[in-house]
């Protein structure tokens, strides 16, 4: 049941040049924590994107996308920040990723916003 809001790319490509190999190279790691990040999603919305998605309308499936590989980047990124040039620089995907996942969250959140999504 993985990658039904992203894809392993997406993710990958928020974690920056110097993520882990392993977790580049590991499928299985990355789409367990996709499940994970998209019934997260879904807890806190209090809405089941994963069964709804397609009635969703194809102008609002990025935002879901958005917030889904950015919750699994971070999981990625703290995996090991030992291949990043600092552990500022790894702080620093992380911030940027978590202030997305945030803004997103909040728009997801709220009633009038998912009443024009499906």
């Amino acid at each position: 049941m993985s990658f039904n809001l992203t894809s392993s790319g997406a993710i990958i490509s928020k974690c920056g040049a110097n993520v882990n190999s392993n977790i580049v190279a590991s499928g299985a790691i990355l789409s367990k924590w996709c499940d994970q990040a998209e019934a997260q999603l879904s807890t806190i919305t209090r809405k089941d994107w994963v069964a709804d998605y397609s009635l969703v309308g194809a102008n609002f499936k990025g935002i879901l996308d958005d917030v889904t590989s950015d919750m699994v980047a971070i999981k990625a990124v703290t995996y090991d920040m030992s291949g990043y040039t600092s552990k500022e620089e790894a702080q620093t995907i992380l911030d940027v990723l978590r202030d997305n996942m945030i803004r997103c969250i909040e728009v997801l959140r709220d009633d009038k916003y998912k009443e024009v999504m499906v």
